[in-house]
């Protein structure tokens, strides 16, 4: 028992005196953290005594020629022995009530009178460094704006040059903007008495107005010749071709009254009147732009003349094409409206599925009477082409959207009629493709038409009769005609290709066959060759022909084929 109240003893003692430790290494810790912050204030304080006031000051004694740089001069002494004599006192006296705090270790104190001497040495710093940054723009003023001035000379010696060697083009602006450069230089000299005297407050206005003066000279020389050029010359010649232009299509029968052209033209002369007002007096704001936008509204009259000179165009062709779709529309569906009871009977048809055409119907008698509306504005000489063009592509969509609706509604009645024209129409293309066989056959004297082609004739003539039969029927099968259609149609195709390949064959047999002659007493090998494809060709073996003439030409011409080819496709 006692072995054991002697290690809890110990541990006791060991615990408390590992607390002392750390409790006294925490107060060195914090000692040492407060003497650090009052340390860097002192640091702080000594940098504030330090700034080169004093220095600056000195600069400026040799320049005092005036009273106002004499007052300046003065106040600037006693901002400074403010801050020397009480205000540094001030934080001095901060400084050392701080020391008396941290070696009192009363920290609670010591925070608010650390962030209180902070402060104070931050407005002080401040009042410095504020009037070393006055003191310098004196000291410094001399090289500061002469540089400035350098610079502006430089600048306004190229403006000069600029103007003297394009003088010409400043035309009766001359004199204004001579004066204007006069001014400049009277204001550069004005700058040389103000920095003779030291009175830096006039030397600031004075950079200032010349670096205006300058800028502004800058605009005036660069955007003057552009000015009165437009003013003078492009945007008057550009009127009178505008007004010429716009008298000779009215003349013409074009309506152009929207345009307002001879009241634009008008004011638009006021507005020039007023610029070069503006101009005299060298007062450019604004000028450049007004010209540009009044050069861009006449250069944009020019694409509304040739708008409205391509809408009579597009209008007269137009117009045409309209009427004569209208017409053809008319007349189709009169003739299926007149049909109408007809067609009802015949496919039993129901009054709902009628009342389609009936829409229609009304739809295009008000088109027609838009129409002759639009051809009234036309003979009057009333509306702009290009917003009667406008009205002919409405009535042609209008029309174009009644047609889709009329054709969608001869599909609700039924597509009998449509396919019987279809079908007439394909009857007349197959004859044309059957003449063509013949006419290809008889332009070529073949020694021999094989039995194929007029197997092939023969199916496809049936095939045609079959067709003619069933448009001849009354009521017709649709069903039956179509199939007929395309019996005939591929029938008529296929005669088509092989007559085009027979003849194409004998052609280019013949054409080898003649080529390979000139060889024929030199080269018995190609004489017999040449005999065997004669006897082909005259029994219609084509085929063999042209294969057994090229095997013959071949052994003195090896590209007789590619040749042959090349002469065939010409």
């Amino acid at each position: 028992m006692q072995g054991q109240f002697l290690i809890i003893g110990s541990a006791i003692v060991i615990a408390l005196i590992i607390v002392i430790v750390i409790l006294h290494l925490v107060r060195k810790m914090e000692l040492k953290y407060y003497r650090n912050k009052v340390k860097n204030l002192e640091i702080e304080r000594n940098i504030i005594a330090s700034t080169p006031v004093l220095l600056e000051l000195s600069k400026v004694e040799p320049i005092i020629k005036n009273d106002k740089m004499e007052e300046k001069y003065n106040k600037w002494q006693e901002k400074f022995e403010d801050i020397k004599t009480r205000r540094l006192t001030v934080i001095d006296d901060m400084l050392i009530d701080l020391d008396i705090y941290v070696d009192k270790r009363d920290y609670k104190n010591c925070g608010y009178r650390i962030a209180s001497t902070e402060i104070e040495i931050y407005k002080v710093r401040e009042a410095a460094q504020h009037l070393l940054d006055e003191i310098k723009d004196i000291t410094l003023s001399e090289e500061k704006y002469r540089a400035i001035v350098t610079k502006l000379k430089a600048k306004y010696r190229s403006l000069t040059k600029e103007y003297q060697d394009h003088k010409e083009l400043y035309d009766f602006m001359q004199e204004a903007i001579e004066l204007q450069l006069e001014n400049i230089e009277k204001r550069f000299l004005d700058f040389e008495k103000v920095m003779e005297e030291n009175e830096y407050n006039e030397v600031v206005n004075i950079c200032k107005a010349l670096d205006t003066m300058i800028e502004h000279m800058d605009i005036i020389i660069s955007e003057m010749p552009d000015i009165l050029l437009m003013s003078q010359k492009v945007i008057p010649n550009r009127m009178n071709e505008v007004s010429n232009t716009y008298k000779e299509m009215v003349q013409d029968g074009y309506v152009l009254d929207y345009l307002n052209i001879d009241y634009n033209i008008e004011e638009s002369k006021k507005n020039i009147e007023k610029i070069m007002d503006k101009v005299k007096i060298l007062n450019l704001e604004g000028a450049m732009f007004d010209l540009k936008t009044m050069l861009e509204y006449y250069d944009s009259l020019f694409v509304d003349f040739e708008k409205e000179r391509l809408s009579r165009k597009v209008y007269e062709e137009n117009i045409s094409s309209f009427y004569t779709k209208l017409e053809k529309t008319n007349l189709l569906v009169q003739d299926v409206y007149n049909q109408l009871d007809d067609i009802k009977n015949m496919y039993d048809l129901s009054d709902e599925d009628v009342s389609i055409i009936d829409e229609v119907n009304k739809t295009l008698v008000v088109i027609n009477d838009d129409y002759r509306k639009t051809i009234a504005k036309d003979d009057s000489k009333s509306t702009p082409y290009s917003v009667l063009n406008e009205e002919v592509e409405n009535l042609t969509n209008r029309l174009t959207t009644m047609e889709d609706d009329f054709d969608k509604a001869l599909k609700s009645l039924g597509n009998m009629y449509d396919d019987e024209l279809r079908a007439r129409e394909q009857l007349e293309e197959i004859e044309e493709f059957l003449k063509t066989c013949k006419d290809e056959i008889r332009s070529y004297k073949l020694p021999v038409i094989t039995d194929n082609y007029y197997v092939q004739l023969k199916e496809a003539n049936d095939a045609i009769v079959e067709v003619i039969k069933e448009l001849e029927k009354k009521p017709i099968v649709i069903k039956v005609l179509n199939t007929r259609v395309d019996t005939a149609r591929d029938l008529v195709l296929k005669l088509y290709n092989t007559t085009m390949n027979m003849v194409k064959t004998a052609k280019m047999a013949e054409m080898v066959i003649v080529y390979g002659n000139r060889y024929r007493s030199s080269i018995n090998e190609v004489d017999k060759e040449l005999s065997d494809a004669e006897k082909m060709f005259y029994k219609g073996n084509y085929k063999e022909a042209l294969d057994i003439s090229i095997k013959a030409t071949s052994r003195v011409d090896e590209k007789i084929y590619r040749k042959l080819m090349g002469v065939y496709e010409k």
